[in-house]
């Protein structure tokens, strides 16, 4: 890799993989299928579309989203006389403050003594002071590093104010106090010892999982008559049988919107255009259908399409958004989900998975927030962890990334509702 250069490992990677997936995921330019009705006009969700209520309601607007890039202005190194004078005490406090993304923990072990569950995605601080490095130096890598590491994790702390200069300056004061190597309690507040979490629930144990109970919601909601009289099962009489794996072929592009769909859209428009129903995405009743209608398909491997023109363009698309810096934060998804970048390590005390292995088990009761969040939902928590706003459910880009994802996890079997924290 060199310094200067866009980071460019990634989307190489990801091509290669799907160029190797492809082969169980083709289907022949030729065949063709009945096109199921839609609803093609409105709104597939609520709108305008307004963020959730409890989520934090700070917007972003400065800053890129997945479908905006705004211009960041890189700062120019500034330049100090002699050593940078600051208070230590205000900068370690600083540096363990989670209320400004994160604070340094997040991703660095530092601190005497270190607080609860640091992070490794960034290297180990506790011996910065040996390092060698020029006060400037340190002052600069924080307020901006783009101009002197433009491929880092590093998130420019001072440009996107998220810091003062001043404030900076202390951290740089408590930086050159950190001469001692890192002492842990115990082997789980260590993040190279802390074990790798791995789910043992039964997903499927309505005791464990309450998004369960969509199941036989969403069976419900199948059989029933809508406004125009007419229900799912009116004509899929034996569901078992007509979605066995269907939903492990989901996203696909729609021609008809051009642009890609989930099981999610699909089932807003197509009762729209046969019971009559309105089931916006993020409803309860879209979710409890979109789980049913995933269960019937549990034990499938995914198996999206990526080798049709439009696919393949979708995922074009798809690579070229989880590799975008977005939001305040200025970061990617590949930044956290890749092997070369932060997956497989901690940021504080949440271990990020690589982006194999992250959809098979949507829609999923996430324990945390006691409600049951499809994978459109999770993207947008995730844009606003980085201080980026969010999309509405159903925009392009989160079809792209869907799909890209899915094709990615190519082959894995679906198991949904999923349990998570």
């Amino acid at each position: 890799m060199t310094a200067g250069k866009p980071y460019l490992v990634w989307p190489v990677v990801l091509f290669g993989a799907l160029s190797v997936l492809s082969a169980c995921a083709t289907r022949p330019e030729a065949e063709k299928t009945r096109m199921a009705p839609l609803e093609l006009e409105k709104p597939a969700s609520a709108a305008p579309w307004v963020r959730y209520k409890g989520w934090p309601s700070e917007m972003w607007n400065e800053y890129s989203t997945l479908a905006v890039a705004v211009p960041s202005t890189l700062s120019d190194p500034i330049k100090f006389d002699g050593p940078i004078t600051g208070d230590p005490k205000n900068g370690e406090k600083l540096a363990f403050d989670r209320s400004r993304g994160g604070g340094c923990v997040a991703c660095h072990v530092m601190g005497n003594p270190i607080p609860p569950l640091p992070g490794n995605t960034g290297p180990d601080l506790s011996e910065y002071a040996s390092w060698g490095r020029s006060d400037e130096f340190t002052f600069n890598y924080i307020y901006d590093h783009r101009k002197i590491k433009p491929d880092s994790m590093m998130q420019p702390w001072g440009a996107h104010k998220l810091y003062s200069a001043n404030e900076i300056k202390d951290m740089v004061a408590f930086l050159k106090t950190q001469k001692s190597p890192a002492k842990f309690k115990d082997n789980l507040e260590n993040p190279n010892t802390r074990p790798v979490p791995v789910e043992t629930r039964d997903n499927f144990d309505p005791f464990l999982n309450e998004a369960m109970a969509a199941v036989e919601k969403g069976k419900g909601l199948f059989s029933k008559e809508g406004a125009g009289k007419k229900s799912c099962a009116s004509c899929h009489t034996d569901p078992g049988s007509a979605f066995k794996a269907w939903a492990a072929s989901m996203p696909k592009h729609e021609p008809r919107l051009n642009k890609v769909i989930g099981v999610e859209e699909f089932v807003t428009r197509h009762a729209r255009a046969t019971t009559g129903e309105e089931y916006l995405m993020q409803s309860g009743g879209n979710l409890a259908l979109s789980i049913y209608l995933r269960f019937l398909a549990n034990g499938q491997p995914i198996n999206v399409n990526t080798a049709s023109a439009e696919h393949k363009q979708a995922i074009k698309r798809g690579t070229a958004l989880l590799n975008r810096k977005i939001g305040q934060l200025d970061m990617s998804c590949a930044d956290c989900h890749t092997a070369e970048r932060g997956a497989n390590k901690w940021i504080r005390g949440q271990w990020l998975g690589e982006f194999r292995g992250q959809i098979d088990h949507f829609p999923t009761w996430r324990t945390s927030r006691s409600e049951i969040w499809d994978i459109t939902k999770r993207l947008q928590w995730c844009n606003v962890s980085v201080r980026a706003n969010e999309l509405w459910p159903g925009a392009p880009e989160y079809g792209d990334i869907e799909l890209t994802i899915s094709a990615l996890n190519n082959g894995m079997k679906l198991s949904v509702p999923g349990i998570r924290h």
